[in-house]
Parts: C-alpha cells; structure tokens; sequence
C-alpha cells in the first residue's frame, strides 16, 4: 500500500484549534509521515473526495456555530445537491474542542462527524470532544484521542510502524526562516499596507478607524476602569445593526518588545525577509521586508499564557540539565499537573517563561519564533452604538481586565489595556477594525416588544439596540441594567433617563452593593414576573441576555420560574416553553467567560 498524506484541517477562533492541528503534524512529521495542514476555509473542498487521510481539528463559536475559518467549508458540506456516498474513499477523524460550560458543547465536531459518516467516510473513532473545564485542560482527552488515531492509522497502513521515528529532543524544521538584510539605512513603511478604499472591509483588510475619544466612565474611586471609545468610520462604507460585533488585533506593550528583543539579543531595527521552508505560506500581514520590532510588537502573542506545545519546542532546545527536565516534564502527560500550577492557575505569559529559562532562551534560534509564539488573535467587542443616532461612528464600552495571582506583577488583559492607552490628545491614532455580523438579532415588527438583560458591559449591544430601535419608532423597551453602584458604575445613565422621559423605555436597576442584601438582575426578572408573562404570552415579546457565563443561566431559571408563576405551568412546562423560545428566536443570548 502507498505511502499516504496526511490533511489536518482546522477551523479555529482563538488559535487552540489551530495549535492542535500543529501538534498533529509535529505527531506525523516524526513518523516520517508527508503531511499538509491549513484552515478549512483555504482548502479547496471539492479535492476532497480524492484525499485518503484526514483530520479535522474544530472549535465551537457562539451559540454552537463554526469558527470564521470554517464557514464556507461548513456551508459546502451541509448542500443537500451533495450525494450520499461521495466521501466513500476518505478515512477521517474529528477532533473537537469545546467548554461544557457552555450550553453547544463542541457542537460544531458533533455535527461534522454524523454530515461526513452520511456523506460515505469511514470515521475511524468517535468523535474526540475536548473540554476546557476539565482539572487538566483540554489535553485530557486530545493526548488519549491522539494516541488511538494513531493506533487507527497504523492498522491501515501497517508498514507505517516499521518507521523509525524522530527522537523528541530533536528539533523538527521550522516553519519558516529568517533572511536578515544588510542594509539598514532603507525605511520601511510598516503601516499596515490597508487599502482604504477597499469596498468590504475584512481580517486580511480592516480599516484604519480614527480614534476619537476614549473616556474613562467608572468613578475614579471603583476599582474597574471602564472606558467608552468611539472611532470615526468615515469612507469605510462599513455597516452595522444591533448586535453586531467589531474586531481588532491588539499590540504588546513596549516594555513587553523591548525586554524580548533583550533576552533573545535582537536588534528591533533588523530587517529580515521570511521565507517558508515547506508548503506554508509566509503571513499576509508581516510587511516584506520587515522589522523585529514590527514582528513583535504586532504579531507575536508574547504576552500569553503558552501552551503546552510552547514547552515542548522549547525543550528541544534545552542544553542545561536543569532546564530540559523541567521543559520536558511539563511537556508531558504526566506533566500536566504541575504545568498547570506554574503556568496556567497563575497567568504566566510565555515571555516570564523565558525569562525563567534563562540557557534555554539564549539557546533560542531566531528561524522557530513563529513556530514557538502564536499570532496575536483579534478580540471582539459589541457594537455599543446605533449608525442611525451616531452617523460615521462606531462606540464600544470596554473593562479594562487587571487582576492580582501569586505573581509580583499585575495581570493585564492585551487588548483593553492597549484600547485604553491610545490617547487621541496625544497625536492622531488609527486604529485597524472590521466588523462582523452577531449572534443577536432583534425584531423587525415595529409592535414587538423587546426585553433586554444586560448587566455590566453587557448592556454594549442594548445600547445599539435602544438606539436603533427609538430611530425606527419601536417604543416598547424593557432594559434590567445591574451593576456594583449606582454612583460608580452605572453606564449611561443620563440616556437611559432621557429614554424613560420620552416613554421609549422601561428600565429596572439592580446595584448589587449599594445595600446589605445582594440584589441581581435575575432578581428584578423575578420581581416584574406578571409584566414579563403578559409581554412574552399576550404580545409575542423577544427576551435577550448579554453577560459573563454565569449569569445568563441565572436568569434563565428566573424566567422559568416566570412562567410556572404566572402561566401556571410546571417546571417540565417552562423548561419546554423556554426551549421553544430559544428555538424560534424569541429568547437569544451572548454569553462570554
């Protein structure tokens, strides 16, 4: 039997998907194995009824949908035109990776294995659904889920256990290499080379929006700073309705690049050309040629916490004794405990790492730093704002994420921290964004009244929403807002009151801390359970939740409890009144961790 290719193809939203396609091929490259990887989206689907081996490694998005890079592929694969047996030749698995926090656990890899068993292909395991929540991470169950495809593998291809494999601590080639250029004295233009009057703005085409303010809207005395910013999309052609969400890569901080470009003794002002050694191709986004501050200030996620393929790369680098024990022992199974305790529990990025391994990081080739360090991944923020109230504008309410672990140093969120130092007072700031369409989508009938939670930050896209809504003449809004204080933390206020006065708006408050008791949103939902029952039973209102994981489920119960008290339904009853909701589009929520 022929020698076969393997095809890992991913679809990744964060890069945990992405990372684990890369294990797989790191897997094959020391089994001597030929193999390609790339995102879904970038395959020409059509191929692959002509494939033999192939892995597909997806995350869940959302409510249950496909990463971005997936979309067109997942869209292809559920035509109905495409006949039953046409996969009949390809021997696959799926790899799924999820949060069972999060009501679509792994969806998304549920879905594909039952579409490609219909569609004819030999599934050669069960699909391999990965948790997030589990005491060890999602590498539970990838390692045991690995280590049974391969089993799969080589009983079809049995002379592929007669390979000798590549020792661990020999490092693989890198991805790409690094061809530094003499002359220095040239400039180079890094400005992200945006074609401005690019129709559609994308991730390979944001637009550089204008900062136009960026203020401060918690009491300088709350411990969060909360900042509401605005951008000028002016000429963008860019739309969007409520809902709808904007994207952007952030950058490391200077302090970070500078103390990188020292340990790893680079020169920031080196210019290099990258050249992929085998079929990759070389990032859209790094100017040719391009400079190392350039690279790491945009591009690699130094401040992350690494992964544990970081450690295992690492390793093979390692000289000193001490070192490539403790490297390889948190790069194994075993390990995992206690890579966990060092990294993980308390937020290490991966350049403390380095900075704790000092031999190896002077060991570093400067060819594997984009094998070793992950993109920058972009964030994404509700819209806070209507085009409608706000013309050529686009507003997003950000918590600037800062938190104390056992580590000297604060923990600092990427973006907000970057969102909230650009000071437009301080010289012009453009920043590169695109715009997506969200998960929430809110009714077009002008009669249909709309129940809006939206504790915290939440309330983002329920502003767009109030906004929108009030300029098209909908005037049935029912808005419960909860925050720490009314004097510290209550967003917008003076709109919401303004809203009120005009009669566009019912608004319930909940201050958590503002009395001795403790008081919810879900406990306000409660309290006006007779006005929600007669606005969900008698006028077919639409309900909304946006807030951090927990919360959603909270007041999800409440409104159940709704339903059994009013309706006079029982529990089973409301469950299945809720569940009818979610699935017409009358209960929608966006939840985050």
């Amino acid at each position: 039997m022929s020698q076969p290719t393997l095809l890992v193809l991913y679809g990744s939203q964060t890069g945990t998907a992405q990372d684990t396609a890369h294990r797989i091929v790191r897997q094959a490259q020391r089994r001597r194995l030929q193999v390609q990887v790339m995102p879904l989206d970038d395959y020409n689907v059509s191929n692959l009824i002509s494939e033999s081996l192939v892995v597909f490694v997806c995350a869940t998005t959302g409510q249950g949908d496909p990463p971005d890079n997936m979309k067109n592929f997942w869209r292809f694969l559920f035509r109905k035109s495409l006949p039953v047996g046409s996969l009949s030749r390809l021997d696959c698995a799926v790899l799924g990776l999820g949060d069972s926090s999060y009501p679509k656990f792994n969806f998304v890899a549920k879905k594909l294995h039952k579409r490609l068993q219909h569609l004819g292909a030999s599934l050669l395991l069960p699909v391999g659904l990965a948790d997030e929540q589990h005491d060890l991470g999602s590498d539970a169950v990838i390692d045991l889920w690995l280590t049974s495809f391969w089993e799969k593998a080589f009983a079809l291809y049995p002379h592929l256990a007669d390979v000798i494999p590549l020792s661990e601590d020999e490092p693989l080639p890198p991805m790409y290499t690094f061809h530094f250029l003499e002359d220095v004295t040239e400039k180079v233009d890094e400005r992200q080379r945006i074609p401005t009057e690019q129709t559609v703005h994308s991730q390979s085409y944001p637009f550089p929006a204008r900062l136009i303010f960026n203020r401060r809207v918690t009491d300088l005395s709350h411990f969060q700073d909360v900042r509401h910013i605005e951008f000028d999309i002016t000429g963008s052609n860019i739309e969007f309705a409520a809902g709808d969400v904007v994207n952007m890569r952030p950058c490391n901080t200077k302090e970070d690049v500078q103390q990188f470009c020292q340990l790893l003794r680079l020169d920031p002002e080196a210019r290099f050309i990258l050249r992929a050694t085998g079929n990759t191709a070389v990032p859209a986004r790094l100017p040719q040629p391009c400079t190392v501050n350039y690279l790491v200030e945009n591009y690699l996620d130094i401040a992350a916490v690494p992964r544990r393929s970081f450690f295992e790369l690492l390793s093979t680098f390692a000289t000193n004794e001490l070192e490539r024990d403790k490297l390889v022992e948190f790069s194994s199974a075993a390990g995992q405990n206690e890579l966990y305790t060092y990294c993980n529990r308390p937020r290490r990025t991966a350049l403390e790492v380095l900075v704790d391994f000092p031999h190896t990081t002077a060991e570093l080739n400067v060819d594997y730093l984009l094998d070793l360090f992950p993109e920058i991944q972009p964030r994404s923020f509700s819209i806070a704002s209507s085009l409608q109230a706000h013309p050529h504008r686009l507003q997003i309410l950000v918590a600037v994420v800062q938190y104390k672990t056992k580590l000297y140093k604060p923990r600092r969120g990427l973006c907000s921290t970057w969102l909230a130092s650009l000071d437009p007072a301080q010289g012009e700031v453009f920043v590169p964004l695109w715009v997506k369409k969200g998960s929430l989508k809110f009714p077009k009938e002008k009669d249909t009244p709309v129940i809006m939670v939206g504790p915290g930050t939440g309330v983002a896209p329920f502003r767009s929403a109030l906004q929108e809504r009030v300029a098209e003449g909908k005037t049935v809004n029912i808005l419960f807002f909860g925050c720490r204080s009314e004097s510290k933390d209550f967003y917008f206020r003076s709109e919401w009151e303004e809203m009120m006065e005009r009669g566009h708006l019912n608004l319930f408050t909940a201050f958590s801390r503002d009395q001795e008791e403790k008081v919810y949103v879900q406990h306000r939902v409660r309290e006006n359970a007779q006005l929600l029952w007669d606005l969900i039973a008698n006028k077919s209102a639409c309900f909304y939740i946006a807030g951090a994981k927990q919360m959603p489920a909270s007041v999800g119960d409440a409104l159940k409890e709704v339903f059994q008290q009013e309706g006079g339904l029982s529990a089973e009853e409301a469950e299945q009144m809720f569940m009818a909701m979610e699935k017409t589009g009358r209960l929608q929520s966006e939840t985050w961790s």
